[in-house]
């Protein structure tokens, strides 16, 4: 009897500590964790990935510079050796002179060397400075899906980076001053206030593109659309900023132009308040009064609907317009679209 005894009472020791140890875990025992246990170790891709997204931001910032006017902030992008700083039309505005900080702190004065605004785009120059120019990327090769960094000076705060990717390429987008901008490149890196004319990069520190606006939702009070933003593509960029340097203006656009002055009408075309002469809607046979219903077979109820349509088409290319006269009558005229003038 005392050896079963004693059997009973080991097994049943044996069961309770089981159970004691169970109900333990399960009320949260603070027990040491196991010795041996270890914190998952970060998968080597995530690592590269990082380590390849802190390299573009180390190379591309010394290129990005804030741009400071009486009316407010900006970013630029350091174009060449020889001081030239690009950046948005909408950020140089009327100014002529500005200040410019460097990643560094280091505090500049600039020139305006020339803008133009149909490509919402302008070059400053700071004379004299050793500044650190970007890699201008290749934006024709560019993917949907690839990475995207923008960096600049949102709200004064130099050098903020945001990441995302190419969202979708070749948009055409209104800006509030009016222009039209064609193939533009919409990203989910979000693009701040201050941010525009600063860089989007890629994951190999090339710069790709100027962020210059980000969607806004009339649902949120005109307010930016969260992961909508736009930049101009660094081919572009690069042709743009390339004549202004040379000419002080651009002498190619590349840029459809029909030579009127338009005005609104409530959704039902586009008012021509004026025809230059000699242009060419004037040797088509256009005339003030006139309203403009389509152009290439796309309709036009607004400027914008125009501007969008115009921005598609190229110089040189004869195009049907109807229009509607002032006597009520419609009529088709054909046009050959010349070339937006420079600035």
């Amino acid at each position: 009897m005392t050896v079963l005894v004693r059997t009973i009472l080991a097994w049943a020791a044996t069961i309770l500590a089981a159970v004691g140890l169970t109900a333990c875990g399960s009320v949260g025992s603070t027990a040491a964790p196991d010795a041996t246990q270890q914190t998952p170790a970060t998968p080597a891709a995530a690592l590269a990935y990082q380590r390849a997204l802190v390299q573009v931001v180390t190379r591309v910032s010394p290129s990005v510079v804030q741009i400071s006017t009486s009316q407010g902030l900006g970013s630029g992008v350091v174009f060449d050796r020889n001081g030239h700083i690009v950046t948005n039309a909408h950020v140089v505005g009327t100014a002529r002179s500005f200040d410019v900080t460097t990643r560094s702190g280091k505090r500049l004065k600039a020139t305006l060397v020339g803008a133009f605004a149909p490509d919402d785009l302008a070059v400053i120059e700071v004379a004299g400075a050793k500044l650190t120019p970007a890699t201008f990327g290749d934006s024709s090769k560019l993917r949907v899906g690839d990475v995207a960094i923008a960096i600049g000076n949102p709200l004064g705060l130099t050098s903020s980076t945001t990441e995302g990717i190419i969202s979708a390429l070749g948009r055409t987008v209104s800006e509030p001053n009016g222009a039209t901008l064609p193939s533009v490149i919409q990203t989910s890196a979000p693009i701040n206030p201050g941010n525009s004319g600063g860089a989007l990069a890629d994951i190999n520190g090339r710069v790709i593109g100027i962020p210059t606006l980000a969607a806004t939702d009339p649902q949120l009070g005109g307010g930016a659309a969260p992961g909508i933003g736009f930049a101009i593509p660094s081919n572009v960029v690069k042709d743009i900023a390339s004549q202004l340097i040379q000419h002080g203006r651009v002498v190619n656009s590349r840029r459809a132009y029909l030579g009127i002055q338009v005005g609104e009408t409530g959704g039902r075309g586009v008012y021509v308040g004026g025809v230059e002469p000699g242009g060419p809607a004037a040797k088509a046979g256009m005339r003030v009064g006139d309203v403009i219903v389509s152009v290439a077979g796309k309709q036009t109820p607004t400027t914008t609907a125009l501007g969008t349509v115009l921005a598609g088409l190229e110089p040189g290319q004869t195009v049907k317009v109807v229009v509607r006269t002032q006597a009520g009558a419609r009529k088709t005229v054909q046009v050959t679209l010349g070339e937006y003038p420079g600035s």
